[in-house]
C-alpha cells in the first residue's frame, strides 16, 4: 500500500486546522488504497494553535506535528517539513483553507499516471481582482527574466514524488524557491486548474514584504537579466549623455550671447541618474544577499517539539 504524506505550514491558524484535518480523513477515507500521514509544522504561533495540533495528534496518530522554535518564515519551514515527510508521494497544502484539499484525489490520479509533479494552478481567484492581477502580472515578468519557464498562478501547492524530493535534499539549499527549481530540474509536470476560494477565518499572513521577499528570490534565484540590463543600460546612457553635452556645446558655440543653459537640466539630470543607480545597487543587492543566504548554510529550522513522529506508532 503506497503512503501519501500531506504538509501542512502553518502560523497562526488555530480557527482552520481542525477543519483542515478533518477534511484531509475524508479524502482519504475515500482512497482506501492508500495509508497517509498528516504532518502540520507550526511557525511558533501566537494563538492557539499548537493547542489546537496537540488535540489532533492525540486522537489520531497519522497526524503529526512538528513546533518550531520560532518563526522561521513562508519558504523555509514549509519546505522543511516537505523534507520530513515518508511518503511515496508528497503534498503541500496550506493551512488557510483556500487550497482545496479535494483537489488530492485529482493530484494522486495524474501522479498513478506517471507525473511526477502536479501543480495546483489557479486561473481566478475569488480574493481581490487588483492583487490576484498583480500576481499575475508578476509571474509573467518572472518568466521572461528566468532562464527557465517558470510555473504561472502556482503558490506550491501540489504533489510531489518522492525521488523529487530526494534531489529536493541533496540540493541543500537554505532559502529554496520550489517553483523555480521544478523548472530547473526539468520533471513532467501536469496541472490541475482550480479557482482559489476566500479565506474564511482569519486574516492572510502575507504582507508587502513577504509578497516582496518571494518576488526577488524569485528573480535573483533564476535569472542574471537584470544585471546584464544594469550593464547595457549604464552604456546606453553614457552614450546618450556624451551625444547631449555634445549638442549643447554646439548650440552654445553658435548661439553664444543668446543661448542660456540654466541648471534646470542640470539638477533633473543628477536626480534622474542619481535615482538609476540606486534602483540598480539596490538590484545587486539583492543578488549579494542571496548569495549571504546561500553562503552561510544555516539550518532551515530549529524544532522545539514533534508529536507522533514515533515509527511504531499506529492508528
Amino acid at each position: 500500500m503506497k503512503q501519501i504524506s500531506v504538509v501542512t505550514p502553518c502560523y497562526n491558524e488555530a480557527d482552520n486546522v481542525e477543519e483542515l484535518a478533518n477534511r484531509i480523513r475524508d479524502v482519504f477515507a475515500e482512497m482506501p488504497q492508500y495509508k497517509y500521514e498528516h504532518i502540520f509544522i507550526d511557525n511558533a504561533s501566537q494563538d492557539d494553535t499548537t493547542g489546537k495540533l496537540r488535540e489532533l495528534a492525540a486522537s489520531d496518530t497519522r497526524i503529526k506535528v512538528i513546533i518550531n522554535n520560532r518563526n522561521f518564515g513562508h519558504i523555509r519551514s514549509p519546505y522543511y517539513g516537505m523534507l520530513q515527510a515518508k511518503g511515496d508521494a508528497i503534498i503541500c497544502l496550506a493551512s488557510d483553507l483556500q487550497d482545496p484539499p479535494e483537489l488530492i484525489a485529482q493530484f494522486l490520479e495524474k501522479w498513478e499516471g506517471g507525473f511526477p509533479v502536479v501543480v495546483g494552478q489557479k486561473s481566478k481567484s475569488e480574493e481581490s481582482w487588483l492583487f490576484f492581477e498583480l500576481r499575475k502580472r508578476y509571474y509573467r515578468l518572472v518568466d521572461k527574466l528566468a532562464d527557465v519557464e517558470l510555473l504561472e498562478n502556482v503558490t506550491g501547492f501540489g504533489l510531489y514524488d518522492r525521488k523529487v524530493v530526494e534531489i529536493f535534499r541533496e540540493l541543500d539549499d537554505p532559502y529554496p524557491y520550489v517553483r523555480g527549481l521544478i523548472s530547473e530540474l526539468g520533471f513532467p509536470v501536469a496541472k490541475v486548474v482550480y479557482t482559489q476560494p476566500l479565506r474564511k477565518r482569519g486574516v492572510t499572513k502575507n504582507n508587502f514584504y513577504t509578497l516582496y521577499d518571494i518576488a526577488m528570490l524569485g528573480i535573483t534565484s533564476h535569472s542574471k537579466v537584470p544585471l546584464r540590463l544594469a550593464t547595457m543600460m549604464g552604456f546606453a546612457m553614457s552614450i546618450f549623455s556624451f551625444c547631449v553635452g555634445m549638442l549643447y556645446l554646439l548650440y552654445k558655440l553658435i548661439f553664444w550671447n543668446s543661448f542660456q543653459v540654466g541648471i534646470a537640466p542640470l539638477i533633473i539630470g543628477i536626480f534622474f541618474i542619481a535615482s538609476v543607480q540606486l534602483f540598480f545597487i539596490g538590484l545587486v543587492g539583492e543578488y549579494i544577499g542571496f548569495i549571504h543566504t546561500q553562503v552561510m548554510k544555516r539550518p532551515l529550522v530549529t524544532e522545539k517539539e514533534r508529536l507522533n513522529f514515533d515509527e511504531n506508532a499506529t492508528k
